[in-house]
């Protein structure tokens, strides 16, 4: 064996080392998530084997989550800076509950915020439902922060990523709790509409990024739905005569309105080796949208109606109350919001429908609401251009018509809404082509997981290959000898992966942007600006070794819309030019070499070298033919000859060298910096992620004091029926079970006050001090349950020991007495086996002699007693020691009252047992000390063939009777020993019992055979059984 050092693992261990830490890597991050991030709700489906396409629960085993956090304040404002305290953070329907008592703590529909400008137009709406919501602009960005009533005033805002990471991260935690104990979540597919621009997007990136997720790909809205409707389906192959199907998804959310035309087709490819494969494609061909138009914009409609009616009420009016100032009232505003989409909702199913308001602005003001679906299509009917407007716009980015369409994909909750589906009908020119045959709520969630699944190593799923679009048209910009050039590089259907190559006519370091053309936007949307490290030596590197001119160098630069954000992205930079060499026709560089050697030519065809007067060159002179060939000096290792110099070095024989050009390419190396509105610093990014660890932190110290709490209050309900027990009362002195009561009731009474708001560990000393108390009368009382028990069956153990003891010895003095009694018979046999040879059958010396070396031999191979004196002094010490010790411990347990600590326990008791069963379970399992059964030797055998019947008759004559009887119960208890490892205590009594009834057996059996039955017949003949007998003795 190798030294430790020097060892060396097989590849085969190695290859099963690295599997193993492999498969353990692969289970841990094989999980993934799809996010429907809605502007209402939040929906997410969870992919992990066993959990495929799972829809993640809320903890209120909801199917989707509202989309709201809420901080429930604190007595005093916090610091995140300086307290470890925070407020509670409540998520979806239970914070948004609270919007009536804390309206500037509640956080709902946050989505359309995200990326945007803080004077931007959806910014002023949003703060116009939420008036209690004290909005500020983040300097930083420019974005929307928010100012939080449970904080202190010089705490920063709370921007829209930090608030939409709570919810994700809440998100999270709960499909980990479903995938199950020691699953992390890393990895997610998020959907949004297809309208983003490079400010949203990065937005939802960072808040996944807070929220401790990785962005496998962001997909769109409709794209997404799209893909959940291709699983289950196939479309016709188009390399195969097959004609696509067109669809239209039409997706209206609580905040927006989108509508993508999808193009649906299979296509068959090539699969491994001489295999084809039919896989489904997904194209977007065109997309239309509105941003504002939603469920909310409805919902703001039945909110403006029911200010109205409010403030035209007779009380009201005698108030002088406008609807400013119901708008800027934040409680009476969270109320209003609430019930006007409820109200929405419930027009869906009804025709009518009535809300009431008690203690509405003023305590002394109730006010009933009533709305049928009629009016409140008048009320909405403002909106329906608006409604088909994204279809139109569809179509005319796809270059498509309403006929071109298989069908209209509803998704959506406001789709539900009858006055949307009657403008969609009319859109369309009836309800033929409108389909609802996915799920409305769930289908883009489903896509979303299916994408992750798809994208992720550990699943293999149905290949569908889904191409998003870019949407908006990107654009490449720079300045050259101080001209602004500017390139378009994707149009707005360019499919997202897509990759250009884009040339560039400079020749040292220089930068250019790439940036977004939003139409609605009045300015650009920067993306990212690049700059160039090597280019300026790229360049000269081209020129000094390879002699190629500027206006021949080319620049290019890979450019591709990610595939996991949809952003246009640099892959790479090259400088090239084309370079021209020259390479003979006849033979190849190799023998270029061998004749510059002299190695080509035939023996006398060579010549000495001579110098050639026009250059300084050397020239190679041929004696047979009169060719001639130039090598020319060159300063530089590995470049080329220009092209002059090799139109001018031609053969003398007419044939010229063949020119050929190679492109000679350099990489240029590049940096990226994000553009746009200025991002956030990195001191910032730090301080947002320490107050979320942070907030994390003060909510598990939060769960653990709210189960201490619990614990403590149901300690002091438990402690009330314990007084009230029997075994308790009897275990107990009157005094002390007053002082408990007492102290119990303090505390009952401690936590209906100040115990309310208690530190942890606070609680958790009172409930020291409680069990304290309780605790030491409970195990008085518990062992004066069990004591009896464990007595007794420490009684039984030491019983079977004083058993085992009796049986053992038995045993072994049965067993030396054999083993006394087959010496003597082989010793009586040896003295037979000389004087018979010295009679009349001398001429059988050598068979005599042979007989009786073998059983001599089978005399020396009796066993050995199995059990030893000292196996027996040391079961017979525990057993003593035990008994002593319980009869001591018993005196004084006797002396005691109930009410005093116990003497022994029952732990000791049991303990004690145990040890007297593994005593005896030793002694039970001991082998016997004896080596493996001999085998017979050949001289042996040959001698038993030759043996005369008489040999084998004094065999049989001089073996004592009993004595094969003994050997056998020797075996018996051999096997029987090897058989038992772990027994019970029933089980050894069983084997203690047979093992007692064997020598009893062995005895009754060695009396008959002493009777005679077992006694030879004749000189030198004897029965078969006999025989039988002996022949095992000798085995032995």
């Amino acid at each position: 064996m190798l030294p430790h050092g020097r060892r060396r693992f097989s590849s085969l261990t190695i290859c099963l080392s690295l599997l193993v830490l492999f498969t353990s890597i692969a289970s841990a991050a094989s999980a993934v998530l799809g996010i429907d991030l809605g502007t209402e709700y939040i929906k997410a489906a969870l992919v992990k084997p066993g959990i495929p396409l799972e829809i993640v629960l809320t903890k209120d085993s909801k199917r989707k989550e509202t989309a709201a956090v809420a901080f429930k304040p604190l007595r005093a404002r916090v610091s995140t800076a300086e307290s470890e305290s925070f407020p509670e953070r409540i998520y979806g329907g239970d914070g948004l509950a609270l919007s009536a008592r804390f309206p500037g703590d509640v956080y709902p529909n946050l989505k359309p915020l995200l990326g945007l400008s803080h004077k931007d137009d959806v910014v002023s709406t949003y703060s116009d439902v939420h008036p209690g919501l004290e909005m500020v602009e983040w300097a930083e960005t420019g974005t929307v922060g928010f100012k939080s009533d449970s904080f202190v005033r010089e705490e920063k805002p709370w921007l829209i990523e930090e608030l939409l990471a709570m919810e994700i991260k809440n998100i999270k935690g709960n499909a980990e709790t479903m995938a199950g104990k020691g699953t992390t979540i890393q990895d997610a597919v998020i959907t949004v509409p297809s309208f983003y621009s490079v400010e949203e997007r990065r937005a939802v990136t960072l808040a996944a990024d807070l929220a401790g997720l990785r962005v496998l790909s962001l997909i769109s809205d409709g794209l997404s739905v799209g893909l959940n409707y291709a699983t289950s389906r196939t479309f016709p192959t188009v390399n195969e005569g097959g004609k696509p199907e067109i669809h239209l998804v039409y997706d209206m959310g609580a905040g927006s309105t989108t509508a993508s035309v999808l193009r649906f087709q299979g296509r068959t490819v090539k699969d491994i080796g001489k295999y084809n494969k039919t896989i489904q494609e997904i194209q977007v061909l065109g997309t239309g949208w509105d941003k504002t138009l939603g469920g909310d914009t409805l919902n703001r409609v039945i909110l403006e109606d029911m200010i109205e009616k409010i403030t035209s009420t007779n009380h009201m009016k005698s108030l002088d109350l406008l609807p400013k100032h119901i708008k800027s009232h934040g409680r009476t505003m969270a109320k209003l919001w609430k019930e006007a989409e409820r109200i929405r909702q419930v027009l869906s199913a009804n025709t009518e429908t009535t809300s009431s308001f008690e203690a509405l602005y003023y305590e002394d003001f109730n006010f009933k609401y009533k709305l049928t679906r009629a009016d409140f299509e008048k009320l909405a009917s403002a909106y329906s251009d608006s409604v088909q407007k994204p279809i139109e716009e569809a179509l005319e980015s796809a270059k498509l018509s309403l006929d071109d369409l298989e069908s209209v994909i509803l998704h959506g909750g406001a789709v539900r809404t009858p006055f949307v589906q009657k403008i969609l009908e009319a859109a369309i020119k009836g309800s033929d082509k409108i389909r609802t045959n996915v799920n409305s709520d769930e289908a883009a969630v489903f896509g979303a997981a299916f994408k992750a699944a798809a994208i992720s190593p550990s699943f293999r799923v149905k290949e569908i290959r889904a191409a998003d679009s870019a949407v908006y048209p990107v654009y490449a910009s720079w300045s050259l000898d101080g001209k602004e050039k500017q390139q378009k590089l994707f149009l707005p259907t360019s499919q997202v992966g897509a990759e250009k190559q884009v040339s560039v006519k400079a020749t040292e370091d220089f930068s250019f942007n790439l940036f977004q053309k939003a139409s609605p936007r009045p300015s650009d949307l920067p993306v990212s600006e690049i700059r160039t490290q090597n280019l300026t030596d790229s360049v000269k590197s081209l020129t000094d070794k390879f002699g190629c001119a500027l206006s021949d160098v080319s620049t290019k630069f890979a450019i591709r819309l990610s595939p996991t954000d949809g952003l246009p992205e640099v892959v790479s930079g090259s400088v090239s030019c084309e370079v021209a060499e020259s390479e003979s026709k006849k033979g190849g560089v190799v023998d270029g070499v061998k004749d510059f050697l002299g190695f080509g030519l035939k023996k006398g065809e060579q010549e000495p070298l001579k110098e050639d007067s026009r250059d300084g060159s050397l020239t190679l002179t041929s004696t047979s033919t009169s060719e001639s060939e130039t090598f020319t000096d060159s300063s530089t290792t590995g470049t080329q000859t220009s092209d002059s110099t090799m139109g001018e070095d031609l053969k003398k024989d007419g044939n010229p060298k063949e020119l050929k050009k190679r492109t000679e390419t350099i990489y240029v190396g590049f940096t990226t910096d994000l553009s746009g509105s200025p991002g956030i610093k990195q001191e910032s990014l730090q301080r947002m992620k320490s107050r979320l660890t942070s907030f994390d932190k003060s909510d598990r110290s939060r769960v653990l004091r709210e189960e201490a709490l619990n614990n403590l209050e149901g300690y002091t309900y438990k402690i009330r029926d314990v007084l009230e027990d029997e075994g308790f009362i009897l275990a107990s002195t009157e005094t002390h079970r007053d002082d408990i009561e007492q102290k119990s009731n303090d505390v009952s009474m401690w936590l209906y006050g100040d115990g309310a708001e208690a530190s942890l560990d606070t609680l958790k000393a009172r409930l020291k001090e409680l069990r304290g108390l309780v605790d030491p009368v409970q195990k008085r009382k518990d062992e004066a349950r069990k004591r009896p028990d464990e007595v007794q069956k420490l009684k039984d153990a030491l019983v079977q020991a004083n058993t085992m003891v009796s049986v053992v010895k038995q045993q072994r003095e049965d067993q030396i007495k054999a083993a006394s009694e087959a010496s003597q018979a082989s010793e009586s046999q040896t003295t037979a086996a000389s004087v018979t040879s010295s009679d009349e059958f001398a001429d059988l010396d050598d068979e005599t002699a042979t007989s009786s070396s073998s059983t001599t031999s089978a005399a020396r191979e009796l066993p050995t007693p199995m059990f030893s004196e000292d196996d027996l002094t040391a079961i017979d010490e525990k057993r003593e020691s035990v008994q002593k010790w319980l009869h001591e411990k018993m005196a004084e347990q006797e002396k005691l009252s109930p009410t005093d600590n116990p003497v022994v326990l029952s732990s000791d008791l049991s303990a004690r047992s145990q040890e007297i069963n593994d005593a005896v379970m030793q002694l039970l399992t001991k082998q016997m000390r004896t080596p493996p059964k001999p085998k017979k030797a050949k001289s042996s055998t040959k001698s038993t063939k030759t043996n005369s019947p008489k040999t084998t008759d004094t065999n049989s004559d001089t073996m004592a009777p009993g004595e094969d009887a003994k050997a056998t119960v020797s075996v018996d208890l051999d096997d029987e020993m090897e058989g038992m490892h772990k027994l019970s205590p029933e089980e050894i009594k069983e084997a203690m019992a047979e093992q007692k009834s064997k020598p009893e057996k062995a005895k009754k059996k060695d009396k008959s055979r002493a009777t005679g039955k077992g006694k030879s017949k004749g000189k030198g003949k004897s029965k078969g059984k006999e025989k039988g007998d002996t022949d095992g003795h000798g085995e032995l």
